[in-house]
């Protein structure tokens, strides 16, 4: 028993048409040990359009939060997941950044980016979220979105982790139940998988993926992949959203 995963990013066509490069990052681990339960872990990231570095901190932002959970689970392997995975995670994250900062002599908002992860065992869900995008979670109660996709003070504005109050912003919800269903993706993708007005879940958008992700076998998680990645470079997706997309995805397999 465990979760099936899979993930993308890829450039929009505002970039693309500017000869630009994806500015989005993400991460989609499973820890499978036969002596341990299965520990998730899912991670986005996108990179300011006004950040001359976004792209760069969004990179950095997945490197510094694998390596802050790998740490953590290494040091206590079964401890709980609680509120200060959350503040830590950010923290690793924001000092990895102003690291790079620091030694290429620019300024962390250079490395502006969003933040949005879910570590998960069976028995706990942690949701963590700085900036716009979304998580959208099913524990049994059907697809819910915990965390409202955040807003800055000014319309196409939002927060970052290289904000000085990031960890005073950053959102968490932790949830003593499993998480069948998951899905993380960057605001590319929110006018397609979200009810604006409402901040809720547009379930058809949701449904292939999750029924695809049912019906796989662990042989077929590569071709999951690929499926995934040919939806975010479709003209469908293109029609809608101008802007880079990433969507992480995970289906508990039981």
């Amino acid at each position: 028993m465990t979760w099936r995963i899979a993930a993308a990013s890829e450039v929009g066509t505002s970039h693309s048409a500017t000869g630009g490069t994806c500015q989005d990052s993400c991460l989609a681990l499973v820890e499978s040990d036969p002596n341990k339960s299965p520990f998730l872990t899912l991670f986005v990231a996108d990179g300011a359009g006004s950040a001359l570095l976004g792209g760069t901190g969004a990179q950095l932002a997945m490197e510094s939060a694998a390596a802050f959970v790998a740490r953590r689970r290494a040091q206590t392997p079964e401890c709980a997941l609680d509120h200060a995975w959350a503040v830590e995670c950010i923290a690793a994250i924001r000092a990895k950044i102003l690291a790079a900062a620091s030694q290429n002599a620019a300024q962390p908002r250079d490395y502006a980016c969003t933040f949005l992860g879910v570590i998960a065992s069976p028995a706990v869900t942690l949701l963590m979220q700085i900036g716009d995008g979304a998580i959208v979670i099913d524990i049994g109660h059907g697809l819910e979105v915990p965390i409202t996709p955040m807003a800055g003070e000014y319309v196409n504005m939002t927060h970052f982790v290289t904000d000085n109050n990031a960890i005073d912003i950053l959102a968490v919800t932790l949830l003593p139940a499993r998480a069948d269903k998951i899905a993380v993706f960057s605001d590319g993708l929110q006018r397609l998988a979200l009810n604006m007005e409402t901040h809720t879940a547009h379930a058809p958008f949701f449904a292939p993926f999750f029924t695809a992700l049912a019906a796989a076998t662990q042989a077929q998680e590569a071709h999951l992949q690929n499926g995934l990645t040919r939806f975010l470079q479709s003209q469908a997706v293109n029609d809608r959203t101008d802007d880079d997309k990433t969507l992480a995805l995970a289906y508990w397999v039981g």
